[in-house]
Formats: structure tokens, C-alpha cells, sequence
């Protein structure tokens, strides 16, 4: 069986899963979609009341958390989605067209 972090832009076709099949855990943290990104977040620290509320609304696992506080945004990971700024109610996040960080 071939692992996802051994599939690269050189695989055969032959060798890929079915798509939407899933044959090990773990395996986003294997990929850098950060480059995907058209928007970018921005975290606002000092509006931020760490409700976490964003947290499990990221589909990409992007928003850290160390201690009970949310921190800096896996900018690696983040697909640019935008969903953690419509959930946060203190505008602590900002989506920014384009963005610097990955």
C-alpha cells in the first residue's frame, strides 16, 4: 500500500486510493495546502477573548491552541476558507485578500 506521503505529481494513477477513500489517520499533516490560499486570515490578539469558537469550525486544523489560549494561525495548513472569521464574535479575525504568510 502506498502511504499519502509517498504520492507526489510523478505517482501512476494505478497506484492511488479511490478518492474519497481514507486508509490511514493523520495524513493532512502530511500536506502544505497553505500556497492554495486566495484570502488570508489575520488574528487580531487583542480582540480575542479565547472562546475557541473557531477552533473546531476550521476544517483544515489550522488555529492552534497552547494552554486554554488560541494562538497564531497554522498559515501552512490554512486554505483561506474564511469560516473562523464568521464564527468569531469579536471580530478577532480578518480576512485579507491575498496575504503574506504561508
Amino acid at each position: 500500500m502506498i502511504h499519502a506521503k509517498d504520492i507526489n505529481e510523478h505517482t501512476p494513477l494505478e497506484d492511488l486510493t479511490p478518492g474519497g477513500e481514507i486508509y490511514e489517520a493523520g495524513t493532512a499533516r502530511d500536506f502544505n495546502t497553505g500556497t492554495w490560499r486566495t484570502d488570508t486570515p489575520v488574528f487580531i490578539a487583542q480582540a480575542c477573548k479565547h472562546c475557541m469558537l473557531c477552533v473546531p469550525f476550521c476544517p483544515d486544523i489550522a488555529i492552534p491552541v497552547k494552554d486554554g489560549k488560541r494562538l497564531e494561525f497554522d498559515y501552512m495548513h490554512c486554505k483561506g476558507c474564511g469560516i473562523c472569521e464568521n464564527v468569531c464574535p469579536f471580530a478577532a479575525i480578518k480576512m485579507v485578500t491575498g496575504g503574506e504568510p504561508i
